[in-house]
């Protein structure tokens, strides 16, 4: 049995229990701690500081393949800047690159009207027919925003098919439903896609300077039995992490009111865009949608109640929830069921990629021990885990028609895998509910995860 780490390392899982680490994994997870924290980069243009993210590694490999690298992910979440960091380390490297942004009128009107005048503004490499037999380092080109093409697709293929390896494009692109809308071509076997995600708990310390913080959280979630003496500061900043969530921008203000400008500016500005480019007229529905699913945050999504209490019909309600989810700001969670009539319920659950846009959507920003809503932070903090570690489509809710339910259910394999019950305090014996989902799948494993300390459960800083 296999978990994958964020990264794509494999974990092997032993007889012990849940998400268990080898000694060599934890030797590698360590390794990276310092990389990610302590190198920093600075693009020659704009003199931005970049903290090296998770994904940097992956996308660096993927370099040296021939499909093109795009960058996808909600606005802010710092693809610009790793975009400006990749430049440089190709051109620390020696290789032949370029960097250039579709938000400049002039390169994106030329680039409009045929994908070669893009070489009006960077160095052409040769033709697939014109090149010799020798094999030649590509040339890189990376571009900031490239959904603003007309025809984003057209311009890759072209490039793609007339270059060949003697081209490598890595391009970036805010919104993947004006993507969707505008990738005619599948572009199948041409492109590899890369989503970067606000930062998860561990990049948040590290973005935090907490480095020691960050190596004792490690610790916790590798090694069985061990709590740490930092663990009531590092529960503090699971606090704020699940208040003010991990725009980077966010989190690297230190002043609470900041930071709460800074979400309302992404909630306010950013997100309208995705709202303009996506076609929607009625802006003051949309906000009203998205400050419903805020405050159901972990609850099914009925759209015949959200269309009654907004007043759009059914059909809006779906496109509206499609832009939320392809501009990468909701996560919907489908039910789990095999053949049982009892259990089937086609309505999904929503969550936020996001815990601080969810709670801008809201406009509360109260600390966490003062919130009546701490069970669906607890449970949206844990679905972003998961996520984290697993394929998203292995991830479903068990719920049936009497009502009882279950948190999470990870499938590993056929009829295998985990039953996840979340939980602010364990209560000293598995839920009935997930006794009776085992009495159906007896091969899943149960487990409660608890936002307090218990050594008879999962302790949230450990998962």
């Amino acid at each position: 049995m296999l978990h994958f780490m964020p990264n794509g390392t494999e974990l092997n899982a032993g007889k012990k229990g849940f998400l268990e680490c080898n000694s060599r994994n934890i030797r590698f997870f360590w390794n990276l701690i310092p990389k990610i924290s302590k190198k920093r980069t600075t693009f020659e243009k704009n003199r931005i500081m970049y903290i090296r993210r998770k994904i940097h590694s992956a996308i660096h490999t993927h370099l040296e393949k021939k499909e093109y690298t795009i960058i996808t992910g909600a606005r802010q979440t710092g693809k610009t800047s790793l975009l400006q960091a990749i430049f440089e380390e190709l051109k620390n490297g020696g290789a032949t690159v370029n960097y250039m942004s579709f938000e400049d009128r002039d390169v994106l009107s030329a680039c409009n009207i045929h994908p070669e005048e893009i070489f009006a503004f960077s160095p052409r490499p040769e033709k697939i027919w014109q090149a010799g037999s020798e094999k030649r380092k590509p040339f890189y080109l990376l571009i900031d925003e490239i959904q603003y093409a007309n025809d984003p697709s057209n311009f890759m293929k072209y490039l793609y098919d007339t270059y060949g390896e003697n081209l490598k494009i890595v391009a970036t692109g805010s919104s993947a439903f004006y993507m969707d809308s505008k990738f005619k071509d599948s572009l199948a076997g041409r492109k590899r896609l890369f989503e970067l995600q606000t930062l998860d708990f561990m990049e948040f310390l590290i973005f935090k300077n907490a480095i020691v913080l960050a190596a004792e959280l490690e610790t916790i979630r590798s090694q069985e039995g061990y709590i740490s003496t930092g663990r009531f500061e590092l529960q503090s900043m699971l606090n704020e992490y699940m208040v003010f969530g991990g725009y980077p921008a966010v989190v690297l203000e230190n002043e609470k009111e900041e930071k709460i400008n800074r979400l309302k500016e992404i909630r306010n500005s950013f997100l309208k865009r995705d709202i303009d480019e996506s076609g929607i007229a009625n802006h003051d529905k949309f906000y009203n949608l998205l400050t419903i699913l805020a405050g159901q945050t972990g609850n099914l999504v009925n759209r015949n109640e959200l269309s009654n209490t907004i007043g759009l019909d059914n059909k809006t309600i779906d496109k509206y929830l499609h832009v939320l989810q392809q501009c990468f700001h909701i996560v919907l969670v489908k039910p789990f069921y095999s053949n049982l009539r009892k259990e089937i319920t086609r309505m999904p659950k929503i969550y936020f990629k996001d815990l601080g846009l969810r709670n801008a959507a809201l406009n509360r920003f109260f600390d966490f021990h003062l919130r009546e809503d701490q069970g669906a932070l607890l449970k949206n903090y844990v679905l972003l885990r998961l996520t984290g570690m697993f394929d998203s489509d292995a991830i479903r809710f068990w719920r049936t028609t009497k009502n009882i339910e279950v948190d999470f259910v990870v499938s590993l394999s056929f009829k295998k895998g985990y039953a996840i019950e979340v939980k602010l305090k364990y209560k000293n014996s598995t839920s009935n509910s997930v006794k009776k989902f085992i009495d159906h799948y007896p091969e899943y494993e149960p487990v409660i995860i608890s936002y307090a300390y218990d050594k008879n459960c999962k302790w949230v800083l450990k998962l």
